[in-house]
């Protein structure tokens, strides 16, 4: 079967939530600990999570969720055109400069540009539209990130060729069921290939993040302050660099906040992420504890006794145990071309060429199950 075209699935002028996949060259551990040459590039997995974070600064685009594992990385990503379209002309050069930029400093990161920098953008209308384009193109985010790691790790390696498969694989994610299946697939992907037992243990993941920002929450003291024994100045820059190395403000927040969130784009007042929109109906906690719960299931892998009710979302979406299970277990198998309910997918249309997308038979006969 030939590859689908993204531009069939993809477009950078909607709305849409996209589960991205890349491989490294022919499965091999260019992200970890190489069992054939006995090397370790662990540390390449932080040089992911960095791109993910600094991009998530400056693109319009939102991180739902993502995990880093030894031969591959998998993103769950929301275009945010609208967003965009709140940016006045400045801020859409200064944000691609940001991204693309013409100067950096002594360590490498991007110097602010200047205003004739800025004018090579703003100053040209069809590139101004070009680059506004491209700030909520999930192939664009794709194509910089990956490149910017097979570099350096050539550079590193001292080789030259191809370090990632020539393109990611990206699924469009269509509704509530498939959108909370996938976010619990990525989070899970460590457990799932035995590379941690729990999620807090999980390194490189959203999940890990979320745990962590909630671990590390201002507390009121318990005790006088003057009664307390002052901590090094070493100590406490450690333990500063460690809350910001696992900050979740990167990430998009769980909760849609329906009830209360007011209508529109919802651009973020921080300068860490794109926008402070949720994708699910749940709280952050809530989302955490099914998160739990699935994972102990699918890494015992065994019979044993079932919780005597399943968190409510669960029961919303009309989702059974078994059937959940094997959602996150097997999502990437289920979901070739687009994510979501059979019916729901039938009903869309390739982009550029209006042909339906094929459903594997297996997902038809979960989700018929359900019915």
């Amino acid at each position: 079967m030939s590859r689908s075209n993204r531009g069939d699935k993809l477009d950078p002028r909607e709305v849409q939530i996209v589960h991205a996949i890349t491989r490294t060259t022919r499965a091999c551990y260019l992200l970890g600990d190489d069992p054939a040459t006995g090397k370790n590039y662990d540390h390449r997995k932080r040089w992911v999570e960095s791109l993910i974070e600094r991009f998530a600064a400056q693109f319009a685009i939102d991180v739902l969720a993502y995990s880093v594992l030894s031969t591959h990385h998998h993103q769950m990503l929301r275009s945010r055109p609208d967003v965009v379209a709140t940016w006045d002309n400045t801020e859409v050069a200064r944000r691609w400069l940001m991204i693309c930029p013409k100067r950096k400093d002594a360590d490498g990161n991007p110097m602010a540009p200047t205003d004739p920098e800025l004018d090579t953008i703003r100053n040209s209308p069809d590139r101004l539209s070009e680059i506004r384009l491209r700030l909520s193109d999930v192939s664009w985010w794709m194509r910089l990130l990956n490149q910017r790691v097979a570099q350096r790790a050539n550079r590193e390696d001292g080789a030259s060729g191809r370090f990632f498969e020539d393109r990611f694989k990206g699924i469009p994610v269509i509704d509530d069921e498939s959108v909370l299946a996938c976010a619990v697939y990525v989070d899970l992907n460590w457990i799932r290939a035995c590379m941690a037992e729990t999620l807090e243990l999980s390194d490189y993941t959203s999940a890990q993040r979320r745990i962590a920002s909630l671990e590390t929450e201002p507390k009121e003291p318990e005790i006088d302050r003057d009664l307390q024994s002052e901590a090094s100045a070493e100590s406490d820059a450690g333990e500063e660099a460690s809350r910001q190395r696992l900050s979740d403000s990167f990430l998009a927040p769980v909760n849609l906040c329906e009830a209360t969130a007011q209508p529109g784009p919802q651009p973020s007042g921080k300068h860490a992420r794109c926008s402070d929109k949720g994708f699910l109906p749940i709280s952050n906690a809530e989302y955490l504890e099914l998160l739990d719960w699935s994972a102990r299931q699918v890494v015992n892998g065994k019979s044993g006794k079932t919780p005597g009710h399943l968190p409510p979302i669960l029961l919303r979406l009309g989702l059974s145990p078994t059937i959940w299970l094997e959602l996150v277990a097997d999502f990437d198998d289920l979901f070739t071309t687009m994510a979501g309910l059979p019916e729901n997918i039938d009903q869309q249309r390739g982009k550029q060429t209006g042909r339906p997308f094929h459903v594997r038979k297996r997902t038809r006969e979960l989700f018929a199950q359900a019915a």
